[in-house]
């Protein structure tokens, strides 16, 4: 994903506050963020059973999610960029279902497994990779 391509998708879901000097990286990482942000706002939703926030709150983080699938660089990601986009594809489904069903585990997973993907992206960072 080249800078351009995650501040679009940054903004397009509505994000706030001055993202123009961020590394590409770190646009990455505040997607992540952003999503697993909406996750934990829809379970509060939920919990509270205000539907309208909690589709307002999914939505968002499936909008997210789609944009860091369509950022993928299959070519040159080869295995590692197919596996991230099926599991981005589950965790869209799965917010769906969730939603859908008032699963709060549902959530609580997908908002896991947005943190074990953050923490893989951080774990490389262009300062630990030496570019």
């Amino acid at each position: 994903m080249n800078a351009s391509q995650a501040l679009n998708a940054y903004r397009s879901v509505g994000a706030h506050g001055a993202v123009t000097d961020a590394s590409p990286h770190r646009l990455v990482t505040m997607l992540f963020e952003g999503a697993m942000d909406r996750v934990a706002t829809a379970r509060g939703a939920m919990e509270r059973g205000d539907r309208q926030a909690q589709g307002e709150a999914l939505g968002k983080a499936i909008a997210i999610i789609d944009n860091l699938r369509a950022s993928l660089d299959l070519q040159q990601g080869g295995e590692l960029a197919e596996r991230l986009r099926d599991l981005y594809d589950y965790m869209e489904t799965r917010l769906l279902t969730a939603g859908q069903e008032r699963d709060v585990a549902g959530l609580s997973e997908v908002h896991g497994l947005l943190g074990e993907i953050r923490a893989g992206w951080e774990g490389i960072a262009p300062e630990r990779a030496g570019g």
